[in-house]
C-alpha cells in the first residue's frame, strides 16, 4: 500500500487544479521558502480528517480555501483527492485503488468522499485508523513537531507509541463500554427505587382492596333495599295521582259560566271599541284639519314677515363704492414706466456690444500672446501651427456664418407662428366674454326654495317636540321594565336563597340524623318513655359562645356527639338496649356526680368559660374541660403547655397540644356534631329572614309589572303623536326635494355652461400662453443670431490678425517685444472687460426692477375694472331680490286672510267630535269594569285551577325524578323496578342466614332498618378506595416486570464490566509489546545517530501499564546531561528523529510524511538521517520536505515548488531512479 497521486483544487496556494504523482520509496518535494512546499503536508493531512485548524497552520477551517491575490480573485471552495494503492489489500474495503476526496465550501460545509460515494469523516478515519496510520496523524512529522514530540511529556510520547500500535481502538471500545456503564447506573438506581417504592405500596394497597371487597357486597344489600323502597315510593304516587284526577270537574264548570259572561261584556266591549276606532279617524282628521291651517297660518305670517324683511333690507342696503386708483391712471404710469424700460434696454444692449467688443479684444490678444509664446517655445512648429489655427478659423467662420442664416430662417417661422397665437387668443377672449353675458340664474326658483325649506323646519320643529314628549314615556318605560327586571331577579334570586337554605336544612338534618346511629335509637326510646333519664345529645344542651365552637369540638372529641343520660344506671341501660336492637353504638355523658376541683392558672382563658350547659351535666363538662385553655394559635399553645404541662391548649382552629398528645393540622372535610348542630341554627333563622325577603320581593315585581303596563300605553299615545308629526316633515321633505330637484337642474345646465365657460378659457390660456412661449423662442432665437453674426465677425478678424502675424511671424522668428507688448494689452482689455461686465449686471438689474414694476400696475388694473364689474352685478342682483319679497309679501297677506276664515270653521267641527267622544268613552269605561270584575274572577279560578295543575305536576316531577333517578342511578326502566322490586314481590333472604331461609314479603320499616344497617357498615368501613382491586393487580403486575427488568440490568453491567477487563488486558498486551520494540528500536537507531552515545525509553510506572508514561534518556558522545532541554538544537532534533523512527520500525506503516525534519542538521548528521530513510524505504514510502541537498541526492524522485507571480503555487517533476 502507498500513495499514488494527491491533487489539490483551490487549496491554500494551490488555485489551479495540480496532481503529484508519487511512487513506493522517498519522494522529494524542493522549493524556495514560501513558495508552497509545505502546504502539500496540510493537504495530506486534511483530506485524511484533520480536524484543527491550528495544525494547518491557520485560524479557522476555511483559511485552506485559496484567498486570492492582487491579480486573482479569491475562490469559494477547496477539493483535495488522494489515490491509495491498495493492491496489497491493507485497507479493509474490496478496491485495488481508493479514492478519498474532501471538498469544503466558504460557508463552512464540508463534503467526504470514497471512491466518488458520499460519507462521514468517521468513515475515513476508520478506514484508515485499520492500516497502522491512525486518527491522530502520527505518519505526518510537520514543522515544529519534533520539538512537540520531547517537551509533550511521558503521557504524550505513550499517545505516539499507542497510535503506531492500534491502542487507539481498544481505548474507544472501553469509552463507549464505561459510558454504557454510567447511563445504565442511572437506570439501575432508578429501577431499585421504583421497585423499592412498589413494594412499600403493595401491603396498603392491598388491604384497601380487601376492604373494597367486602364495601361491594354491602353496596350490593343497600342497592336492593333501596331499590325496594324506591319501587314503593313509585306505586304510592302513582296511586296518589290517579285519586286527585277526577276533582276538577266542579271547578271547571264553574269556569266555563264566568267565560261565557266575559264573553259578552268583551263583545260589548269590543262593539263600543269599534265605534270609538271608526270615529278616531274621523276625529282625527278634524284635529289634522284644524293643526294644519294653524300651522299654516303660522308659516303664511312668517313669510310675510321674512319677505317684508327681506324687501325692507334689500331696499335699505347700498354698496359703498370702491375707492381704488383709477385704472386708467394706473396704465398711463405703466406706459411711462415701460418707455423707462425701452430706454434701459437700448442701454443694456450698448453695454452688451461693448462687453463683446471687449471680450473679443481680449480673446484675439489672448490668442496672439499664446501663438507668440508657442512661436518663442517651438519655432520649426510654429509655421504648421498657425496654419493648422487659421484652417480651424476659416471653419469656424463658415460654419457660424452658416447657423446664422438658419437662425434668420427659424426667426422667420417663429414669428409667423406668434402673429397666429395672438389672433387664436383674441378669438377665445372674445367667445368666452359673449357666453359670459348669457349665463342669468333664475330668482323665483330661489325664493321658492327658500320658502319650502322654512316650511320644513317649522315641520321638523314641531316632529322634534312630538319625539321629545315621546322621551318622556320611554324614559319612564324603560325605568318600569328595568325596575321588573330587577324586581324579577330579586325575586329569583330570593327564591333560590329559599330553596338553598332548606336543601342544606335537610343536608344538615341528615347528615345529623345519620352521624346520631346509637344514639337516635336511645334519643327514640327517652321519647317513647322505654328508658328514663335520656337528657338528649351534648350538642343539643351546650350553648357555646359565638367564635369558640371549633375550639369546644376540638376539646371534646367524640363527647360532644355523645348522648347525656341522667346517671350511671341509665347508661347501663342504655347500652343494654342498645345490644338487644343492634342499633349500633353510641357515647355516653354520665350526668350527675361531684363538681371538678376549681384550681385555676391565673391569666388563662379556660374553654369551661365559654359555655352554657343544664345544671345536671355540668359536673360532667367540667371534668371533661376543667384543663382545657384556649389560645389564638399553635406556637402560644405550645408555650402555655410548657409553662402549665397539667393544661391542654386548644386554638380556635381546633388544634389541640397537651404534654403527651397533639392533633390537628388542615382542616378536613367533616364538621362535629357541635359545629353541625350551630349551622343548622344559623341556616334555620337565615331561612326565616330568606322567606320574608322572598314575600317582599314578589309584592315588588307584582307593583313593578303594573308601572311597566301604565308606561306602555302612554308610550304608544306619544309615539303616535310623533309619527303624525314626522308624516308632516317627510311631506314638507317631499315638496323640499321637488324643489331641489328643480334647482339641480338648474345647476346641472349652470355646470355645463361653466365646463363650456373653463374650457374657452383654458383655450384662451393655452393661446397666450404659446404667444408668450413663440416671444421668448423669438427673443432668444434673435439674441442667438446676434451671437453668432458677432462671433462670425469676430473669427473673421481673428482671421485676418492671424493671417498677418502669420507673415509677421515668419519674419520676426525669436523677437520676445512682441510678446511683452502682447502681454501689457491682455491685462488692459481684461480690465475693460471686467468694467463692461459689471455694467451689462448693473443694466439688467435695473431692466428686471423696472419691468416687475410695470407688470404690477397693469395687473392692478385689470384687478381694479373687474372689481368694479362685479360690484354692479351684485347691485342688480339686490334690486330683483327687493321686487321679488315685495311680490311674495302681497300674496302671503291675501292668503293669510283666507286661512283664518277656514281656521273657525275647523274649530267647531274639532269641538263637536270631541263631546262624542267623551260620550263614548264614559260607556266604554263601565263596560271595561265589569270586564276587569269577571277578569278577576275568571283569574281566580284559574289560579285554583293552576294550583291544582301545579300540585299534579309537582307529584308528576317527583314521580319523573324517581324515574330519572332509577333510570341514571340503577339503570333500570320503571316497569322493570316495579316488577322486580315492587312492594308485591316476595324480598330475597339474606345468604348468611344459610340455604334453610325462605323469601319474605315486602315491609317497608324492614327495608328501611335494612338499608340503615347496610350505610352504618359502610360508614364504619371508612374511606373506600373502588379502584382497589384493579389497581393492586397492577401494581402486582408492575412490580414483577420492573423485577424482571432490574435483574437485566445486572447481568447487563456484569457482561460491560467484563468486557471493560478484557479491554484492559488487551491494551496492556498491545501496549507491552509495542512498547518493548520501540525501546529496542530506539537504543539502535540512537546508536546509529549517535555513534558513541547511549539512549533508552523507560516507564514511569511499571507496574500500571493501562496509564504508564514513556520517558527518553539521551546522552549524546562525550556528555552527560540529564535533562534535554540541556540538549543543541540539532541534538534535540536528532533525538525526537530517533523517537519517531524508532516508533516506526516498531510499528511500520504504509507510508511516512517528513516536513524539513533536518532543517537544524549539519551535513554529517544528515547523512546519519538519510541512511536511517533508507532503511525505512524498505518497508514504507517517504514524502519529505526538505532543503537539504543531501536528502534530495538519496531521494528517487523530486518535486519543485515554486511560486508564480500571480501568487499562485506551481510544481514540476523529474524522476531521479
Amino acid at each position: 500500500m502507498y500513495l499514488k497521486t494527491l491533487t489539490l483544487r483551490g487549496f491554500k496556494s494551490f488555485a489551479s487544479s495540480t496532481t503529484l504523482k508519487f511512487e513506493p520509496g522517498i519522494t522529494a518535494v524542493v522549493g524556495p521558502n514560501g513558495s508552497g512546499k509545505s502546504n502539500v503536508v496540510d493537504a495530506l493531512a486534511w483530506v485524511m480528517g484533520e480536524q484543527g485548524a491550528k495544525s494547518l497552520r491557520g485560524g479557522k477551517m476555511e483559511d485552506v480555501i485559496f484567498a486570492g491575490t492582487a491579480n486573482r480573485a479569491p475562490l469559494g471552495r477547496a477539493e483535495v483527492v488522494l489515490t491509495i494503492d491498495n493492491s496489497d489489500g491493507a485497507l479493509p474495503i474490496d478496491y485495488t485503488e481508493v479514492t478519498i476526496s474532501r471538498l469544503m465550501f466558504r460557508s463552512g460545509s464540508s463534503e467526504y468522499a470514497i471512491n466518488g460515494d458520499g460519507c462521514r469523516l468517521l468513515d475515513i478515519q476508520e478506514l484508515l485508523s485499520d492500516s497502522g496510520i491512525g486518527r491522530e496523524m502520527h505518519v505526518i512529522i510537520g514543522q515544529g513537531q519534533l520539538d512537540r514530540v520531547l517537551h509533550s511529556g511521558p503521557e504524550g510520547r505513550r499517545a505516539v507509541i499507542e497510535e503506531a500500535a492500534g491502542v487507539l481502538k481498544h481505548r474507544k471500545r472501553k469509552e463507549k463500554a464505561l459510558r454504557k456503564l454510567d447511563a445504565m447506573q442511572g437506570n439501575l438506581t432508578r429501577v431499585q427505587d421504583l421497585t423499592g417504592e412498589l413494594r412499600r405500596q403493595l401491603k396498603p394497597l392491598g388491604k384497601q382492596a380487601e376492604i373494597a371487597r367486602r364495601a361491594a357486597v354491602i353496596q350490593a344489600d343497600l342497592r336492593d333495599a333501596r331499590l325496594r323502597l324506591l319501587a314503593d315510593d313509585l306505586v304510592t304516587l302513582r296511586t296518589r295521582l290517579e285519586q286527585e284526577a277526577a276533582d276538577e270537574a266542579a271547578i271547571r264548570e264553574r269556569r266555563t259560566e264566568t267565560e261565557r259572561a266575559l264573553a259578552e261584556a268583551q263583545e260589548r266591549e269590543g262593539v263600543l271599541e269599534a265605534e270609538e276606532a271608526e270615529q278616531a279617524p274621523k276625529l282625527a282628521q278634524v284635529q289634522d284639519t284644524w293643526f294644519r291651517l294653524s300651522a299654516l297660518k303660522e308659516r303664511l305670517r312668517g313669510v310675510a314677515d321674512l319677505a317684508a324683511e327681506r324687501h325692507r333690507n334689500a331696499a335699505e342696503a347700498r354698496e359703498e363704492e370702491r375707492r381704488g386708483r383709477d385704472p386708467e391712471d394706473m396704465e398711463r404710469e405703466a406706459a411711462e414706466i415701460r418707455e423707462q424700460e425701452e430706454m434701459l434696454r437700448a442701454a443694456l444692449d450698448e453695454a452688451q456690444d461693448g462687453l463683446a467688443d471687449a471680450v473679443e479684444q481680449r480673446t484675439g490678444v489672448e490668442e496672439s500672446l499664446a501663438a507668440e509664446e508657442r512661436r518663442l517655445q517651438a519655432a520649426a512648429r510654429a509655421a504648421a501651427d498657425r496654419r493648422e489655427e487659421l484652417a480651424r478659423t476659416r471653419g469656424r467662420v463658415e460654419a457660424l456664418r452658416s447657423k446664422a442664416q438658419a437662425g434668420r430662417s427659424e426667426i422667420g417661422r417663429l414669428t409667423e407662428a406668434r402673429e397666429e397665437a395672438e389672433q387664436r387668443a383674441e378669438d377665445a377672449r372674445v367667445e368666452f366674454e359673449a357666453f359670459e353675458a348669457e349665463v342669468v340664474e333664475d330668482p323665483a326658483l330661489a325664493a321658492e326654495h327658500q320658502v319650502v325649506q322654512e316650511a320644513l323646519a317649522t315641520a321638523k320643529d314641531a316632529a322634534e317636540a312630538a319625539r321629545s314628549a315621546v322621551d318622556g314615556p320611554r324614559r319612564a318605560l324603560k325605568e318600569a321594565r328595568g325596575a321588573v327586571a330587577s324586581a324579577r331577579s330579586a325575586d329569583q334570586a330570593a327564591q333560590k336563597r329559599v330553596a338553598a337554605l332548606q336543601a342544606r336544612i335537610e343536608a344538615l338534618n341528615l347528615t345529623l340524623a345519620s352521624a346520631a346511629d346509637g344514639g337516635e335509637a336511645l334519643l327514640s326510646a327517652g321519647a317513647d318513655g322505654t328508658l328514663d333519664g335520656v337528657l338528649g345529645t351534648v350538642a343539643s344542651l351546650l350553648n357555646v359562645r359565638p367564635g369558640y365552637e371549633t375550639a369546644v369540638a376540638a376539646a371534646l372529641g367524640n363527647a360532644a356527639e355523645a348522648i347525656a343520660v341522667g346517671s350511671l344506671d341509665t347508661a347501663e341501660a342504655a347500652l343494654a338496649l342498645l345490644r338487644s336492637r343492634d342499633a349500633g353504638r353510641a357515647g355516653l355523658l354520665i350526668g350527675g356526680g361531684a363538681a371538678a376541683p376549681s384550681g385555676r392558672v391565673p391569666g388563662v382563658d379556660y374553654a369551661l368559660d365559654a359555655v352554657t350547659v343544664p345544671a345536671a351535666v355540668r359536673p360532667a363538662l367540667e371534668h371533661l374541660l376543667r384543663d382545657v385553655a384556649v389560645v389564638d394559635d399553635v406556637p402560644s399553645a405550645a408555650s402555655l403547655v410548657r409553662r402549665e404541662p397539667s393544661l391542654r391548649a386548644v386554638t380556635r382552629e381546633g388544634e389541640l397540644v397537651g404534654a403527651h398528645w397533639a392533633q390537628g393540622g388542615a382542616a378536613g372535610g367533616g364538621q362535629s356534631l357541635l359545629r353541625m348542630r350551630a349551622t343548622l341554627d344559623e341556616a334555620t333563622e337565615d331561612l326565616a329572614a330568606a322567606e320574608t325577603a322572598a314575600g317582599a320581593a314578589a309584592d315588588e315585581l307584582s307593583a313593578s309589572m303594573e308601572r311597566e303596563q301604565s308606561a306602555q300605553t302612554a308610550l304608544e299615545a306619544a309615539e303616535a303623536a310623533a309619527g303624525e308629526a314626522q308624516s308632516s316633515v317627510d311631506r314638507a321633505q317631499s315638496e323640499l326635494d321637488r324643489v331641489r330637484a328643480r334647482l339641480r337642474e338648474f345647476d346641472a345646465q349652470a355646470a355645463q355652461e361653466a365646463k363650456r365657460a373653463a374650457r374657452l378659457e383654458a383655450d384662451a390660456r393655452a393661446a397666450r400662453g404659446e404667444v408668450e412661449r413663440l416671444t421668448k423662442a423669438l427673443d432668444a432665437a434673435n439674441e442667438s443670431l446676434e451671437r453668432d453674426t458677432e462671433a462670425a465677425e469676430e473669427l473673421a478678424m481673428r482671421l485676418a490678425e492671424s493671417e498677418e502675424a502669420a507673415e509677421v511671424a515668419d519674419e520676426a522668428g525669436h523677437d520676445t517685444e512682441a510678446r511683452d507688448e502682447l502681454n501689457a494689452r491682455v491685462q488692459e482689455l481684461r480690465s475693460a472687460e471686467m468694467e463692461a461686465r459689471l455694467s451689462v449686471r448693473t443694466a439688467e438689474e435695473r431692466v428686471q426692477a423696472i419691468s416687475g414694476r410695470a407688470d404690477a400696475l397693469e395687473r392692478g388694473a385689470r384687478r381694479e375694472r373687474e372689481e368694479r364689474a362685479r360690484a354692479a352685478q351684485r347691485r342688480a342682483r339686490r334690486e330683483e331680490q327687493a321686487r321679488i319679497a315685495k311680490a311674495v309679501h302681497r300674496g302671503a297677506r291675501t292668503a293669510l286672510d283666507r286661512i283664518e276664515h277656514s281656521l273657525a270653521a275647523a274649530v267647531r267641527r274639532r269641538e263637536a267630535a270631541e263631546q262624542a267622544k267623551a260620550a263614548r268613552e264614559a260607556e266604554l269605561k263601565v263596560v271595561r269594569t265589569q270586564v276587569r270584575e269577571l277578569s278577576a274572577t275568571l283569574e281566580r279560578l284559574v289560579n285554583v285551577v293552576h294550583g291544582n295543575e301545579v300540585a299534579r305536576a309537582e307529584q308528576r316531577l317527583r314521580l319523573e325524578q324517581y324515574e330519572q333517578r332509577a333510570l341514571e342511578e340503577f339503570g333500570l326502566e320503571v316497569e322493570s323496578l316495579v316488577a322486580e322490586y315492587g312492594p308485591d314481590q316476595l324480598v330475597p333472604p339474606d345468604p348468611e342466614k344459610g340455604e334453610d331461609a325462605r323469601p319474605v314479603p315486602y315491609d317497608r320499616t324492614v327495608q328501611e332498618k335494612r338499608a340503615k344497617v347496610a350505610e352504618r357498615q359502610l360508614n364504619q368501613l371508612g374511606k373506600v378506595n373502588p379502584l382497589a382491586l384493579e389497581e393492586f393487580a397492577a401494581l402486582e403486575e408492575r412490580h414483577a416486570f420492573l423485577t424482571s427488568q432490574l435483574e437485566d440490568l445486572k447481568k447487563t453491567q456484569r457482561e460491560l464490566l467484563g468486557l471493560v477487563k478484557e479491554v484492559d488486558d488487551r491494551v496492556q498486551e498491545v501496549f507491552g509489546t509495542a512498547y518493548e520494540d520501540t525501546a529496542r528500536e530506539f537504543e539502535r537507531i540512537f546508536a546509529r545517530l549517535f555513534p558513541g552515545g547511549e539512549g533508552s525509553l523507560s516507564l514511569t510506572e511499571p507496574g500500571d501499564m493501562l496509564t504508564t508514561g514513556v520517558e527518553v534518556a539521551a546522552r549524546p558522545p562525550g556528555k552527560k546531561v540529564k535533562r534535554l532541554s540541556l540538549l543543541s538544537g540539532g541534538e534535540r532534533s536528532l533525538v525526537a528523529i530517533a523517537f519517531l523512527v524508532a516508533v516506526f520500525k516498531a510499528r511500520p506503516s504504509p507510508f511516512y510524511v517528513l516536513d524539513e525534519v533536518e532543517a537544524a542538521l549539519d551535513d554529517t548528521n544528515t547523512q546519519r538521517l538519510i541512511t536511517v530513510f533508507e532503511e525505512l524505504r524498505e518497508s514504507s514510502q517517504l514524502i519529505v520536505i526538505t532543503h537539504q541537498k543531501r536528502t534530495m541526492e538519496g531521494a528517487d524522485a523530486l518535486y519543485g515548488v515554486s511560486m508564480r507571480g500571480d501568487g499562485v503555487t506551481q510544481v514540476v517533476s523529474q524522476r531521479l531512479r
